[in-house]
């Protein structure tokens, strides 16, 4: 597997697509609330991306995917279709998904964000969650393995006694929305690729209060959920690697990251 790093003007191209798709989410997240359905936030994010970004909400059609963001609720562990059905309720916890297209560049990131009065136990799995994807990020500088990456967030996960998915993970990002290579949320220390200077791609673990076992939906063949019901969060952002650490590009105005 052959991965080749991007040049100073590709990376200004993801540049500015991460900084798009973080300006969702900086848009959306204080609109949350009680009663909303995931439609709503869809359309919301929807029309702030088409017409004030005058960019291209990227999971819309991709491979069939009927919606312009990803809406996952509680259980879900990734790829919610948002639904005017689907109404939040005072204590549910939602990852809201946006990836961006800006002259062919995508910028991909997510969060959480709790609904009304959300129980500490789930508040906790969101912070744990969290804080395992900022830990990954501050190990990013070449010569670090993608073995490192998982071996971090796993053991952190593990220790404050959660799952780690592991049939869904991280992605090289670019022109292309998924590419090589694949950043998996487990593993061992000092194997896997060797990160390079202007390596991109997405960290974006998923962590279970429960088993790390999945369940597909096979009616919408898209909605995963976790097999034993309980709740799921997931943090995601798109880096770049730099010459001693990392840049995030989809960093928010809330995060105080410097890697």
């Amino acid at each position: 597997m052959s991965v080749k790093p991007k040049t100073p003007e590709e990376l200004e191209g993801m540049r500015v697509a991460g900084r798009l798709a973080a300006e969702v989410l900086e848009m959306i997240a204080p609109r949350v609330e009680v009663g909303m359905t995931t439609g709503d936030i869809d359309r919301i994010c929807h029309n702030y991306i088409v017409d004030v970004q005058g960019a291209i909400p990227a999971p819309l059609n991709y491979h069939g995917f009927p919606k312009s963001i990803c809406t996952s609720i509680n259980d879900v562990i990734c790829h919610g279709i948002p639904s005017d059905a689907k109404k939040l309720k005072n204590g549910d916890i939602i990852n809201i998904d946006v990836t961006v297209i800006k002259d062919g560049w995508h910028g991909d990131t997510s969060i959480m964000l709790g609904v009304g009065e959300v129980a500490s136990h789930a508040n906790r799995l969101m912070q744990i969650t969290q804080e395992c994807l900022y830990k990954a990020l501050a190990i990013v500088r070449p010569g670090t393995t993608l073995g490192d990456i998982g071996h971090v967030i796993q053991t952190y996960a593990e220790e404050n006694y959660y799952s780690v998915v592991r049939e869904y993970c991280g992605h090289g990002i670019g022109k292309i929305f998924h590419e090589e290579p694949q950043i998996l949320h487990y593993g061992k220390a000092g194997t896997g690729m060797v990160l390079e200077r202007g390596m991109t791609f997405t960290i974006e673990p998923m962590v279970n209060a429960g088993k790390r076992h999945t369940k597909l939906n096979t009616r919408d063949g898209w909605t995963v959920t976790t097999k034993d019901g309980r709740l799921s969060a997931q943090w995601e952002h798109t880096i770049g690697v730099t010459e001693d650490g990392c840049e995030v590009f989809t960093q928010r105005k809330d995060e105080q990251l410097s890697f």
